[in-house]
């Protein structure tokens, strides 16, 4: 079964600036397109969609201009974007004249002030994105889905992507908080879920038994057809390996059909963002 990452971060701090890195020393170096590769072309990892990695705002577009360019094995990207700026229709068009491969935008608003999403100007800039073909992954924190339900609610005509399962806080055992408001986001048609960052919010004594039940809500919560896979690499790296985590999710879905698990790892994602 093949494989299309739908969510992989790159690091290169030669050209960049990742302020953030300072709080995370496990993640603090290069993590480059072919180290990436080395590892993930032995588990059927084809290509990979390169996920904006919160650079330093003057550094926003050229990010997003150098990936597309990283290595023909990196086929699309999600820029970084702040929606709450008057300047974002001019930034969306910078977006265009980038070409095809960007496919869509992303916003962290985990551990952001909750009204940074809740503005008239940051809501009418995303119901932009429509018109450019992009896209929204939406990352919060599992005690912020309420935010992701508003804002998916106030622009209808958006394709949202819910990043990392709503970020369930798995390592302290968390369920209803967070299973609850999951399947609110769900009933939205306009959203998908992505199987990804699951072992973001674990720890190092994590199993595929652990994580089992979490994955498979969102898969049951949203159907096949509204999810798609990603690495998360190299975040995945704090407590596991990008192989550890793509055996535990072929693992967890071995059950399924040819064509449920080809709609996991690659067919949905080609769909959703245009591949």
């Amino acid at each position: 079964m093949r494989i299309l990452d739908t969510h992989l971060h790159l690091i290169y701090q030669d050209r960049f600036a990742y302020p953030w890195l300072a709080g995370a020393p496990k993640l603090d170096r290069d993590w480059t397109a072919e180290s990436y590769f080395a590892e993930a072309e032995k588990l059927g990892i084809e290509a990979a969609i390169h996920m904006e990695v919160d650079v330093s705002e003057p550094e926003i577009l050229a990010e997003t201009q150098f990936m597309l360019g990283v290595d023909p094995r990196v086929i699309a990207a999600i820029a970084n974007g702040r929606p709450e700026h008057g300047d974002f229709p001019a930034f969306l068009e910078a977006l265009d004249a980038l070409g095809g491969r960007v496919k869509g935008v992303r916003r962290l608003l985990q551990n952001q002030p909750p009204e940074l999403s809740t503005t008239q100007t940051f809501i009418d800039n995303i119901r932009r994105l429509p018109a450019h073909n992009l896209t929204f992954d939406i990352c919060v924190k599992s005690h912020e889905l309420e935010l992701a339900r508003r804002l998916v609610a106030a622009c209808p005509d958006v394709q949202f992507i819910l990043d990392h399962c709503g970020n369930p806080k798995i390592a302290e055992g968390e369920w209803d908080s967070w299973a609850g408001p999951l399947t609110e986001i769900a009933a939205f048609p306009n959203v998908v879920c992505k199987v990804s960052g699951i072992l973001a919010n674990v720890d190092d004594t994590w199993t595929v038994a652990q994580i089992r039940p979490y994955v498979e809500t969102v898969i049951t919560t949203f159907g096949w057809h509204r999810v798609v896979w990603g690495s998360d690499h190299p975040v995945v790296t704090q407590f596991a390996s990008l192989t550890a985590w793509v055996n535990a999710a072929r693992e967890i879905v071995s059950g399924a059909s040819m064509d449920e698990q080809a709609a996991l790892f690659y067919r949905n994602a080609e769909r959703i963002y245009r591949i």
